[in-house]
């Protein structure tokens, strides 16, 4: 493809691109292909001789849109936000063109100044205190196994990746019952092993019990087994509830343990002055996690990752070939051994485009929207007599159950709801998750996409009760 073609294309790319986006309430919010449709629908063997650029968008069409979940619908309201946003998609096609490595400054200049500038403008955003420095990860599970291996590696006086963990104490780590499955995940990766995983027990409001905690520590000190890390939720995946910051990072610094906060996100409300209090303590935490490619408008990936002591991070992880010195090493920040890959993708563009297009009061006005929603759909869910809202809201994020008069005990109430919500997700009008609250069936709003409005809140709630009442 020569540069003419490719400008004719990218027109056309763009074109189809605007209208996915002006029509996109059209389609059912989840994909109804069955299992294995969509790979019927595909050769079982690449093309031998090029093809048409128009028969290319003629199968976007026919094949790939059917197969979406379309998580830029204003009715998706389930798992947490995915956002995006055209200054964001404008960035990301820049990316791709520019199509450069930022692993090294040397090997983009601008992508790593760039990106350490503007992690310094969010964490000045997010009220976090002087001192800490960020970088972008991919996820915020690969942040949180970054803070497992520094953790890790501080517990064992860096001796861990000479020598390996055989020979040295058990580590624990330990975070509440409601923390994400990134956590234990990243235990079982970094060889803790999951026998040395502590879920700590959590009170009424589901947030982490500090006295629990400290129970736990002192068993194991007990049984000789050294504690290394505790991983803190702001913001949990089931219910949106907040560990207490003050407490378990007076632990922490009591005995000696890593703290890093995964905010994932609930970390882009603390833009809100009114919200900040959930970080109360955050000045304890050695590192602290949130996802702008959740909830502020920045495409999927671009996860904010911030370190008290980044010199621990790059102990962890750095390897120093030749091909990856020049003069400029141990001058500038390098951020090759910030993260796991050693490839790096100038994520920090389409943030940059984000953050100036609609500034921090823009931001800020569309969480505030989307938190008022949920309180709005909250009162609904209220006022109804065979519902009952379960949990929240907490930010933007609640539960709730269908309870009709006489339909039996919990188990029943269970699959009620179980039917209620796969009806409502084959509907198409909306997208819901499930949860369990109390060992019980729940069914979950996460209210994020950029382009929700009262109508499509409305029109989902329309949805749930003219299907429930018709079950």
């Amino acid at each position: 493809m020569d540069i003419a073609r490719f400008r004719e294309r990218a027109h056309a790319l763009v074109e189809h691109m605007a209208t996915y986006l002006e029509e996109i309430e059209r389609r059912p919010v989840r994909s109804r292909c069955r299992p294995g449709e969509v790979a019927a629908a595909l050769p079982a063997t690449a093309p031998e001789e090029p093809e048409p650029f128009e028969a290319l968008l003629a199968d976007l069409e026919r094949i790939v849109l059917p197969g979406l979940t379309h998580w830029q619908h204003p009715r998706f309201l389930a798992y947490f936000p995915a956002n995006s946003s055209p200054p964001s998609v404008l960035a990301e096609m820049l990316t791709a063109t520019y199509a450069v490595n930022a692993m090294l400054w040397q090997t983009s200049p601008a992508a790593t100044e760039m990106e350490t500038t503007v992690l310094d403008w969010l964490r000045r955003a997010i009220g976090l205190p002087d001192g800490f420095s960020g970088v972008i990860q991919s996820t915020a599970s690969e942040a949180t196994l970054c803070a497992l291996l520094a953790a890790r590696e501080r517990a064992l006086d860096w001796r861990g990746n000479e020598e390996g963990l055989a020979g040295g104490p058990p580590l624990a780590v330990y975070a509440s019952a409601e923390a994400h499955s990134s956590v234990e995940k990243g235990v079982t990766i970094a060889g803790f092993g999951r026998r040395f995983f502590r879920r700590i027990p959590v009170g009424e409001d589901f947030a982490l019990r500090p006295e629990a905690l400290e129970a736990a520590i002192r068993t194991d000190l007990d049984a000789g087994v050294r504690p290394c890390c505790v991983v803190a939720t702001l913001g949990t995946t089931g219910v949106g509830a907040s560990d207490p910051l003050e407490p378990v990072g007076e632990i922490c610094a009591r005995h000696g343990i890593y703290l890093h906060v995964d905010a994932a996100w609930a970390g882009s409300a603390l833009l809100l002055p009114e919200w900040r209090h959930l970080a109360a303590g955050v000045e304890r935490a050695d590192s602290f996690v949130f996802n702008p490619h959740k909830w502020l408008l920045t495409n999927f990936d671009c996860s904010a990752h911030f370190l008290r002591r980044p010199e621990e991070l790059t102990r962890t992880l750095s390897i120093l070939p030749a091909y990856l010195r020049g003069r400029e090493t141990g001058s500038v920040i390098d951020y090759r051994d910030w993260g796991i890959p050693l490839g790096r993708r100038f994520r920090a563009l389409k943030l940059w485009f984000v953050l100036r297009s609609y500034g921090l009061e823009g931001l800020r006005a569309m969480l505030r929207r989307h938190i008022a929603l949920a309180r709005e759909l909250a009162g609904w869910i209220r006022e109804a007599p065979d519902f009952e809202l379960v949990t929240g809201p907490n930010l933007a994020l609640l539960t709730f159950r269908y309870r009709p008069e006489g339909a039996g005990g919990n188990a029943a109430l269970d699959a009620l709801n179980e039917r209620l919500l796969n009806a409502v997700n084959d509907d198409g009008r909306t997208y819901l998750t499930p949860g369990r609250v109390h060992d019980r069936y729940v069914l979950r709003v996460s209210i994020g996409q950029a382009r929700t409005e009262q109508r499509h809140v409305e029109e989902a709630w329309r949805a749930i009760t003219e299907i429930a009442r018709g079950l």
